[in-house]
């Protein structure tokens, strides 16, 4: 692959990981419910699903779901439902897990004792877990996805080259810009939305990103291949 035709992907790449959407709004929310660092649980949700998408339109799916309507369908409304839940949930929730999180936090550094130590990694690991789990449901319940990759790759690959080694490149750059995006979607939302989280001001946020979840769902629920 030429630089050339690399640093254009990168280009498209970014673009399109980039543009506001539900895996960036939820990094957003995350952060500043949770804070950074239970954050990048959320991230690493939506680069797996990024992986799995990847692996499954190599494989053909993408070329499978763009011949059957009854796939694609099924696919988006079962995306579309989990973001109306998210949407309602969000919108329910009382205010910002943060202070929680950094609780757990000082305990694991305040206390000597194994057990302690223990018992902090096992709390962590319960906040981090449903994280990462809402970033791979939101990332992969989007069958467009599977069809942009399955369109998007071949336009950068040579067939005369080796197709395996192009595809790990396009791969790995795709989620490297996925990871780095998102942590500066994570940072921007711990910084700047961290104080919405208190009194009035943190029930609005609260609201907003509930309706934006569901207005999403909407969309995907409203979309066409």
């Amino acid at each position: 692959m030429s630089l050339h035709t690399w640093l254009l992907f990168v280009s498209l790449a970014g673009a399109v990981i980039a543009a506001p959407g539900p895996s960036a709004l939820l990094c957003v929310t995350h952060a500043a419910r949770h804070g950074v660092r239970p954050a990048l649980a959320t991230i690493v949700g939506g680069m797996t699903a990024s992986m799995t998408l990847m692996g499954l339109s190599a494989l053909g799916l993408g070329a499978v779901i763009a011949a059957s309507d009854t796939l694609f369908h099924i696919i988006k409304w079962a995306g579309a439902a989990y973001l109306l839940y998210l949407g309602i949930a969000t919108w329910r929730s009382q205010g910002s897990g943060a202070a929680d999180d950094a609780a757990v936090q000082t305990a694991a550094n305040a206390s000597p004792g194994a057990q302690d130590h223990q018992q902090a990694d096992r709390s962590m690991w319960r906040t981090w877990r449903p994280l990462y789990r809402k970033g791979l449901i939101v990332g992969i319940g989007n069958p467009k996805d599977l069809l942009f990759f399955s369109a998007l790759f071949p336009q950068f690959m040579d067939a005369s080259l080796p197709i395996a080694g192009q595809l790990g490149v396009l791969a790995l750059t795709w989620l490297v810009l996925d990871g780095v995006i998102m942590l500066g979607y994570v940072l921007c939302g711990a910084t700047l939305l961290a104080r919405l989280q208190q009194g009035s001001a943190g029930r609005w946020f609260q609201r907003v990103t509930g309706g934006a979840f569901i207005a999403a769902g909407g969309v995907l629920a409203a979309s066409h291949r």
